[in-house]
């Protein structure tokens, strides 16, 4: 009899859990949407590959059957997802205090809880200053000619391969250049390879949480723990033998946590360290190589770009001296490549943050403590906000805002958390252009094909023969890609 009463109390609370899972409390009316199945929702939907530069079947689907403003389920927690331009632009100003940045655990298990997108208000802001100290507009001046350099260099070893995969090798450029900025590390007399830590993380960032070997998620895991703990050996060493003047970020790290009363701990730093490094590895080296592909198919476009850059160096009294700093502000086609590059990429596809209260918009309301998902990609694809939204064409660009975020664009996010790094990733990629496109030409060898995952990836990477504008007649050798 007891075994019974137990059976039918547990089925009893299975079948409100059940119950409550499909019908979730709201004082409200909530957007309209389905919650997928219990636990798992609709996590497995998302996650599925997409081998096109067109919006997610997740969320296209969603958007003709529900509309713009949906609710759904991803990874055990409730979500509101927006493409709503309007919602999407309210939720950036209305940081802090009625929206929070947040992400899913996945993130924070992997880019540390300390880390700068888990944290709010005064300590959110201290680090922002802290980055811009770095990345800001003065810094960048001083670090220009050393992206020229690097980029020539570059450049100039690549032309003397049969192959070069893109991605691979565009990433190493700019880690190398962010990696010594921040720790003066030099890949080339170092005995670990700090970059290979971040090798496979946009495929387990952005990944069905599975922790089990062989697993993206653990791969991305596991590549963070070696990361850290070389970013904490390196910390240790400068700890006990530290240098005279300021040259890196470790330096001004050191300085901070050296002065009384300081809010900046080792973890913070180190977590902070971790998350620039990644960003350096990933994110610019995507979006250049894409912006290398969409060159490839455009030649109206690839013509336009290197007309201004010939341009430039016409306009030198030397024409083999370097980049400076009033050049690199005059290249107005060349930043509206740049934006028509990351509105097509949308390396980002969802910017996540949490509803601190019960917030109502449109006859709809977010429920405190649901998780609110931005979809740029809604945004940067949607026909009403631009013309064949799916077509290359930087000239879309002409007299419009080329640098701060608005309703129609946030590749670089919105808000006071708008990407403090923007102008650093707009530097190297308009430098390395510059440095491309001026004595350099390029034929596609293979690959180039994308999918979404959601993040963006080359599945067969993008290999191409490069070859000095002299030799540019050179028929393509054997491929063989570099490491």
């Amino acid at each position: 009899m007891l075994g019974v009463i137990s059976a039918a109390v547990f089925i009893v609370c299975i079948t409100r859990w059940v119950y409550s899972w499909y019908n979730p409390r709201c004082t409200g009316k909530l957007p309209p949407g389905s919650m997928g199945l219990p636990m798992v929702g609709e996590s497995f939907q998302f996650f599925a590959p997409n081998p096109s530069s067109d919006l997610p079947p997740f969320i296209k689907t969603r958007m003709k059957k529900y509309g713009s403003i949906f609710k759904t389920s991803l990874v055990t927690r409730p979500v509101i997802v927006s493409t709503d331009p309007d919602l999407n632009y309210f939720i950036f100003q209305q940081e802090g205090q009625m929206f929070q940045s947040w992400y899913p655990d996945t993130f924070t298990e992997i880019f540390g809880r300390q880390n700068v997108g888990s944290l709010h208000g005064f300590m959110y802001k201290y680090l922002k200053s802290m980055v811009l100290n770095l990345f800001g507009p003065e810094s960048l001046k001083k670090m220009l000619p050393e992206v020229d350099q690097t980029a020539r260099r570059k450049l100039e070893n690549w032309s003397s391969m049969d192959s070069v995969e893109m991605k691979n090798a565009t990433a190493s450029l700019i880690f190398d250049l962010t990696a010594k900025k921040l720790i003066s590390y030099d890949s080339d007399n170092s005995t670990e390879d700090l970059k290979e830590n971040f090798a496979a993380f946009m495929r387990g960032l952005i990944s069905f949480p599975l922790n089990i070997p062989g697993t993206a998620y653990n791969k991305c895991l596991q590549g963070r723990k070696k990361a850290m703990k070389m970013l904490k050996e390196l910390l240790q060493e400068r700890r006990h033998a530290p240098r005279k003047e300021q040259t890196d970020f470790f330096d001004y790290v050191l300085e901070e946590l050296h002065k009384g009363g300081t809010i900046l701990t080792e973890a913070i730093a180190l977590d902070l360290m971790f998350v620039l490094l990644f960003a350096s590895y990933e994110t610019t080296s995507t979006a250049i190589t894409l912006a290398i592909k969409f060159l490839s198919n455009h030649p109206a476009v690839l013509q336009a770009l290197t007309e201004e850059h010939e341009t430039i160096l016409r306009n030198r009294e030397n024409p083999d001296s370097e980049l400076n700093w009033k050049e690199y502000k005059s290249m107005t086609f060349t930043f509206q490549v740049i934006n028509e590059t990351v509105r097509l990429a949308n390396i980002v596809p969802g910017i996540f943050r949490r509803a601190l209260k019960d917030v109502h918009f449109k006859g709809y309301t977010i429920p405190a403590g649901w998780a609110v998902m931005v979809c740029p990609p809604a945004v940067h694809l949607n026909p009403e906000k631009y013309k064949d939204p799916l077509s290359f064409n930087p000239w879309r660009w002409d007299g419009k805002d080329l640098n701060g975020a608005t309703k129609t664009f946030m590749a670089f996010g919105g808000g006071m958390r708008f990407c403090v790094g923007t102008e650093f990733t707009k530097v190297q990629m308009a430098v390395f252009l510059h440095c491309l496109v001026t004595k350099y030409k390029w034929i596609t060898i293979k690959g180039g094909d994308i999918v979404r995952t959601p993040g963006l990836q080359f599945p067969n990477g993008y290999h191409v023969q490069i070859l000095e504008k002299d030799d540019a007649s050179t028929k393509p050798k054997k491929a063989t890609t570099t490491k």
